[in-house]
């Protein structure tokens, strides 16, 4: 490994003038929870570190005054935790964060890291993506906002240009009668990686569901919005009937590889499972909402 040049910026403006000016050689650090591993691994060799975690922008967590969340980049899952309504307005997207490793790893953890890192079986990203978050962008040429289902274009990589910095996410106002949950299946007990990951986001209206979003990991490529799946919850009750047509539509989208930690029928299997359990306890934590 080569010296690394270590920089931390205080400001946004400074650190996207490094980043750019790096032209490509740097990495940014947020929680460092996978680039550290890939630097120690040698899967990347950076001439230049950018730490973050000395900017406002991205180490905040403001609630507006119309219930939507804004949320830094490299807030951690622990930090998040913490915070006195995140947890119960968004319970799927908290409980898909704090899935990610130990309890020492979630002390380091963030969403912007987890989105960034671009992998499919990212723990957070079906999550966000259920719940509808945007993702605002950085770069020497401006900012710019991407819903998260729009940022990753296949294993590994995102659709932000190598100048461009995450900076926070924005969670839309909650309606009345919604819930959100995340679950995974994972070959150990916990720090693993996702099998299959589902987020399910759903609003109840009269015991009728009138708006759903579904997020599917770790079965194809990159995460996906499971449109079909969102759209077979629509206009009815929660029940047996509605969770399989819905789970049926997880099923058909699946595309995942075939490992030793699952094969392709296991995992298409799975992801219909997962998606009538979060479903059903998205839809119970609407009923309480």
């Amino acid at each position: 490994m080569t010296n690394i040049q270590y920089l931390a910026p205080t400001t946004l403006d400074e650190a996207v003038s490094l980043y750019a000016a790096a032209a490509g050689s740097a990495r940014i650090l947020a929680g460092g929870t996978d680039l550290l591993v890939q630097l120690r691994s040698g899967m990347i060799n950076p001439g230049i570190i950018i730490d973050i975690k000395k900017i406002k922008e991205l180490n905040s967590i403001e609630q507006k005054a119309d219930g939507s969340f804004v949320v830094g980049a490299s807030v951690s899952g622990t930090q998040l935790a913490k915070h006195s309504s995140f947890g119960k307005t968004w319970p799927g997207v908290l409980e898909a964060l704090n899935l990610i490793g130990s309890t020492q790893v979630q002390g380091r953890a963030s969403l912007g890291g987890n989105l960034c890192n671009g992998s499919p079986a990212g723990d957070s990203i079906p999550a966000l993506i259920a719940a509808e978050a945007t993702v605002n962008i950085q770069g020497p040429n401006g900012s710019r906002q991407l819903a998260v289902k729009d940022v990753l274009s296949g294993p590994g990589s995102t659709n932000l240009s190598q100048d461009e910095i995450a900076v926070n996410f924005i969670f839309p106002t909650r309606q009345l009668g919604s819930g959100d949950a995340y679950l995974r299946m994972i070959p150990r007990t916990e720090m693993d990686i996702a099998v299959v990951g589902c987020g399910v986001n759903l609003t109840l209206e009269n015991n009728i569901c009138t708006s759903a979003t579904v997020g599917l990991g770790a079965v194809a490529p990159v995460v996906l919005e499971v449109e079909a799946a969102a759209e077979a919850l629509v206009g009815n009750k929660i029940e047996e009937e509605t969770l399989e047509r819905a789970a049926e539509a997880c099923r058909a989208v699946c595309n995942p590889i075939d490992d030793k930690r699952g094969t392709i029928a296991y995992r298409t299997k799975v992801a219909g499972v997962l998606m009538k359990r979060a479903a059903t306890i998205a839809s119970q934590r609407a009923e309480g909402a």
